[in-house]
């Protein structure tokens, strides 16, 4: 069932808003008040922390740092039902990309991500929040 509703808006925020419309190439912009709606709910979910949620770690690290491909590894395994896959691609002789794809309580993963990241020696890592998909129409 789809329930209409009107939104009043400055025509100057209507105009960046259609842009951006434009711009990610919605539909219409039922479709992007949706996803900003969808955006909105799952960082509402990730800051409260208690449901089960989905995330991805990406981390960019020199492979011959003292021991780093092996501490990155005990950590994943510790938290080996959090840890559902990861994907390992060498950039370079030295760096390489780590993706690792996680699942569990929001404030789990995101405690897990943030060890693996702030690593000494990663160059580079992010931790992308997202949602299973089950809470959300």
């Amino acid at each position: 069932m789809v329930a209409r509703i009107g939104v009043s808006l400055a025509r100057q925020l209507l105009r960046r808003f259609d842009s951006l419309v434009r711009e990610r190439r919605y539909q219409n912009r039922s479709e992007a008040i949706r996803d900003l709606i969808r955006d909105a709910l799952v960082k509402q979910d990730w800051q409260r922390g208690q449901k089960e949620a989905m995330g991805v770690a990406l981390l960019v690290y020199d492979h011959d740092m003292s021991d780093l491909a092996r501490k990155l590894a005990s950590r994943q395994h510790r938290h080996f039902a959090a840890v559902v896959a990861t994907l390992h691609v060498h950039i370079d002789h030295r760096n390489c990309l780590e993706v690792a794809v996680l699942r569990g309580r929001a404030k789990d993963l995101a405690r897990l991500a943030n060890s693996l990241i702030s690593a000494k020696g990663v160059k580079h890592g992010q931790f992308i929040p997202t949602t299973t998909g089950k809470a959300i129409a």
